[in-house]
């Protein structure tokens, strides 16, 4: 039985949580790794479980962590852990079949962006309400992007003015990222490009700047330094 926390509600959200996050140096999956004292999806799931349109919460974990992660998240919300796939793609495939009947509204969400805000949630979750096939969280590319060769010449300069970055939660409707799943030939790290394969129309929404992706020690750092001031 997967357990819930708004029976109310009609977003479930899928987190894959079964990557080694190697560009975090070795140790623990990175999902695991510690942020100010605890792992990174402790604090990826207690904000998910304060949206108010959370029905509930599937985790795909390392196989050999199931267990572990399912203890560990007892104390946090109401969570169903599935074992994870070697693949992200996999991962996600495997806590979308565990979601139960009622959610229309799927959302999927990387534990690294622990510090996501419920507001953040509900946005996306509401414009897929509102009609989306898709939706993405994004922000404004800040940088100068240069375009470079294999010899890292510069071939040109990119205008940034149509380029967003792609955060987390992605949100889908429920019939629409389980027929991606089931058609995807190639594996993806970005379940919009799954969708985007089947021509289905992909919707942007403002992200936020609290949704970094922890992927680096530097990353960790900045994170740490946001909940000390409370952001």
């Amino acid at each position: 039985m997967t357990a819930q926390l708004n029976p109310r509600g009609d977003v479930a959200v899928l987190v894959p949580a079964a990557g080694s996050g190697v560009r975090l140096g070795p140790g623990r999956p990175k999902a695991l790794r510690l942020l100010a004292g605890e792992p990174l999806l402790v604090h990826a799931v207690r904000r998910l479980a304060e949206a108010p349109s959370v029905h509930s919460i599937v985790v795909a974990a390392p196989v050999a962590e199931v267990t572990a992660v399912g203890e560990l998240l007892a104390p946090v919300a109401p969570v169903t852990v599935v074992p994870g796939g070697a693949e992200r793609q996999s991962s996600v495939a495997a806590a979308l079949a565990a979601v139960p009947a009622g959610p229309a509204i799927v959302l999927v969400h990387d534990a690294a962006r622990a510090l996501a805000p419920p507001a953040l949630v509900e946005s996306v979750a509401a414009a897929v309400r509102a009609g989306h096939d898709a939706v993405i969280p994004v922000l404004p590319v800040v940088d100068t992007i240069k375009e470079v060769d294999g010899d890292e010449m510069v071939l040109g300069t990119v205008d940034r003015a149509a380029l967003r970055v792609v955060q987390t939660p992605q949100g889908f409707r429920r019939e629409v990222l389980t027929a991606a799943h089931a058609a995807a030939a190639d594996a993806l790290t970005d379940d919009a490009g799954l969708v985007e394969k089947q021509g289905v129309p992909v919707h942007c929404v403002p992200g936020s700047e609290q949704a970094l992706k922890v992927t680096r020690p530097f990353d960790l750092a900045l994170a740490e330094h946001l909940l000390a001031t409370g952001r």
